[in-house]
């Protein structure tokens, strides 16, 4: 059952990226909120095309940049083309909600970070992002704030749901074909729900949040070793899980080891935070993993 957060039906809402997890998980919220929502897949409006994004978002109240590369391995090689969607594309997002008298929720992540932190990131702690996705993203932040005054930047992070590919889903499918599982447990981070995600900006949004930067995960803690137990848990398998290092998995792009996200803005809107990561999990789990 979707939790329908309180929202002004007059408003005309566009969602870009609407093919994605949080597009999708969004749109439902909204149409289940009797809201005039528009969900704009890729094909439907290509973010790179500044005239192509002024015309498709003419008629926007909310604007919702959900559109991504998310290949966070491939934008090593791939920098300028992540680029040309993670920030030109951004900005042209931007300045078409400028341009129809919007507002712009802009979605962002906890790569812009450099992943050292002991303690959470708050929302106005320095970026300085180690991978090339990490710095488009920094860069599409900026682009978003220079385009667009009236703006929620949301940050997120470890992001799974019901639509799409997550760390859940693969998880379960190989505790079902492997006798064992080794997961990295030197990476930590807040396991975040697309449903609860895209509550939060709809709350955000109708509770008249000030411009600003925002993180939008769920509290508490875990590794990714921790959060695969659950899920294995979860999915009605014995497999057993060991715990292992990044070094065992090496990869293109530097994974942030500390992907924790402070809340006070939020709270200091009077918008809660998304709640505990293991208590969202057991509510989401039987869905995403259906």
């Amino acid at each position: 059952m979707l939790r329908v957060p309180s929202v002004s039906q007059s408003q005309r809402w566009m969602v870009v990226g609407a093919g994605g997890m949080l597009g999708r998980d969004l749109i439902a919220v909204l149409e289940r909120a009797s809201v005039d929502v528009v969900g704009l897949r890729h094909a439907d409006l290509d973010v790179t095309d500044p005239e192509a994004a002024r015309r498709a978002l003419a008629d926007a109240d909310v604007v919702v940049n959900a559109a991504a590369w998310t290949d966070v391995d491939g934008a090593e090689t791939c920098e300028a083309e992540a680029f040309a969607v993670n920030a030109t594309g951004a900005a042209h997002v931007a300045r078409a909600a400028r341009l129809a008298g919007a507002r712009l929720v802009h979605v962002s992540t906890d790569y812009v970070f450099d992943g050292g932190a002991t303690e959470p990131y708050a929302e106005k702690s320095p970026v300085a992002p180690r991978s090339a996705y990490g710095r488009t993203k920094a860069a599409g932040e900026w682009a978003a704030r220079a385009e667009a005054a009236d703006h929620l930047i949301v940050r997120t992070a470890w992001l799974y749901g019901a639509h799409g590919g997550c760390f859940p889903k693969t998880m379960a499918r190989l505790a079902a074909e492997r006798d064992q599982l080794a997961v990295v447990d030197d990476q930590v981070g807040q396991p975040t729900w697309t449903r609860d995600l895209a509550e939060l900006v709809v709350r955000l949004v109708a509770a008249g949040a000030p411009a600003g930067i925002y993180h939008g995960t769920s509290t508490g803690q875990t590794s990714w070793y921790e959060f695969a137990q659950r899920v294995v848990a979860s999915a009605g398998l014995s497999t057993p899980v060991e715990p292992t290092t990044s070094d065992a998995f090496p990869r293109p792009a530097p994974r942030p080891a500390y992907s924790v996200l402070g809340h006070d803005a939020l709270r200091a809107a009077g918008v809660e935070p998304i709640g505990d990561w293991a208590e969202r999990w057991g509510v989401a789990a039987s869905e995403v993993l259906a």
